[in-house]
């Protein structure tokens, strides 16, 4: 602003009445905040600048600098409001600029910083600003895979060997939009394993890919050979009553209160997701290599009752009240049998877990972990390491369950799958064993 307007919009403030000194108070600066902190940037990394402001701002600046040469990103402007800020109360807003090689051709490996300028709309027209340190990674990363011939069966495991390479932070499989970890391979320093679920409500033309990429979000892609065995999974009707509604909603809901078919709705439907998400972030805990070396162990002597992604709809007075599907193996022996670790590893959880009643889940090692539900008594706690066939508790009917049977399932990387291809030594020889020498 020249000194000859600053005179003029003086004159005429004062001619409306509005003291200068009042309308230069109000003006405010902004507060500025990357959305997340930008550590590392490459070829063209989105980053978001939140801006907090309640006059909204003039303009806004993005500059790369590197070695004292400065490189502009991003500008925007905004018509001046410079008399009638103060009736403006503008939300916060996401600025949103890509920094990289792409936008600033002259960027190379190293240090850099990033700016965000923004001026006030406003009578003072502060300018506020926000910078971050950043490493600047260019060299993108690759990934190629085995040439094993993959059957999976929908709802099934398997394994794919990857080899990242370049600039890489992460490396692993993705099957529609579930993302699976890699973990070393013994003995192969460059060679990595990354056990993935096919879900078995997963659309049997979805195409699992390797990637690996890196902390500048460059990412690099790949397919392999990889054949799916479509599977039908059972629909059943389960009979509810009174009776069944009394024992499992007071147990797991005690200082409930109200009609028991809606408290039961409720625990089928949303204690059962916010569950299953609770098994399902237990991924986060496990080891990085496997913990077990045979086949996984089923129930001795015990009755299948229910099978695995069993379709059930809850039938109350003759009418359908609900749906849901069962993940995992109800296998019944006799009253308080002996539970056993179906292969060795490592206690993750050994509490009481809503619709599972008391639970355990043990971890195998790169993302495969056992879940064991319903039981009468724990006799194992977090943190203890088992072997495979070790008595870890008794079966029971906590939780969601009408009789005494051991809810028994698996997951991979945080989803569940069909328990019989781990039960089956054949199956893990061909699909793991074999691959891993």
């Amino acid at each position: 602003m020249t000194k000859f307007s600053v005179v003029l919009l003086v004159l005429l403030l004062i001619l409306l009445g509005i003291p200068f000194p009042i309308l230069l108070l109000l003006s405010s600066h902004s507060v500025l905040t990357f959305t997340p902190p930008p550590k590392v940037i490459g070829i063209a990394t989105p980053v978001t600048v939140r801006i907090s402001n309640p006059h909204g701002a003039r303009r806004i600046t993005a500059i790369l600098e590197q070695d004292g040469a400065q490189t502009t990103l991003k500008a925007a402007s905004n018509g001046s409001t410079r008399l009638s800020f103060w009736r403006a109360q503008k939300s916060d807003q996401n600025f949103q600029f890509t920094a990289g090689k792409k936008p600033a051709p002259n960027l190379k490996e190293g240090n850099a910083r990033l700016i965000v300028e923004v001026q006030s709309n406003d009578l003072r027209a502060s300018t506020d600003a926000i910078s971050a340190d950043v490493n600047v990674i260019l060299r993108p990363p690759s990934v190629a895979t085995d040439g094993f011939q993959h059957y999976i069966n929908q709802g099934g495991s398997e394994m794919v060997l990857i080899t990242p390479s370049g600039t890489w932070s992460e490396a692993g499989v993705r099957v529609g939009n579930n993302t699976y970890a890699s973990f070393p391979v013994p003995g192969e320093p460059n060679e990595r394993l990354a056990l993935f679920a096919y879900p078995w409500d997963m659309p049997t033309d979805t195409v699992p890919l390797v990637f690996a990429k890196n902390e500048a979000r460059t990412e690099a892609k790949a397919g392999f050979w990889f054949k799916v065995f479509p599977k039908k999974f059972r629909m059943r009707d389960l009979v509810i009553d009174d009776q069944f509604l009394t024992k499992v909603v007071n147990q797991i809901d005690p200082n409930g209160s109200g009609d028991l078919l809606p408290r039961f709705l409720k625990i089928n439907g949303e204690t059962r997701r916010q569950n299953n998400q609770t098994l399902a972030d237990l991924r986060w805990k496990t080891a990085d290599k496997f913990l077990w070396t045979k086949s996984f162990l089923q129930l001795a002597n015990s009755k299948v009752e229910s099978g695995f992604a069993d379709v059930r709809s809850y039938i109350y007075k003759s009418k359908k009240v609900d749906q849901q599907v069962h993940l995992g193996f109800d296998l019944a022996v006799s009253a308080h049998s002996p539970v056993v670790a179906a292969n060795d590893g490592k206690v993750i959880w050994a509490a009481p877990l809503g619709i599972y009643g008391n639970c355990i889940v043990v971890d195998h090692g790169c993302g495969l972990q056992s879940i064991y539900g319903h039981l009468s008594e724990i006799s194992m706690k977090e943190g203890d390491m088992v072997i495979r066939g070790q008595v870890m508790g008794k079966s029971g009917s906590t939780g969601l369950a009408g009789g005494d049977h051991l809810h028994f399932s698996m997951q991979v990387g945080g989803v569940e799958v069909n328990p019989v291809e781990w039960w089956d030594a054949h199956w893990i020889k061909d699909h793991i064993q074999n691959r891993l020498k």
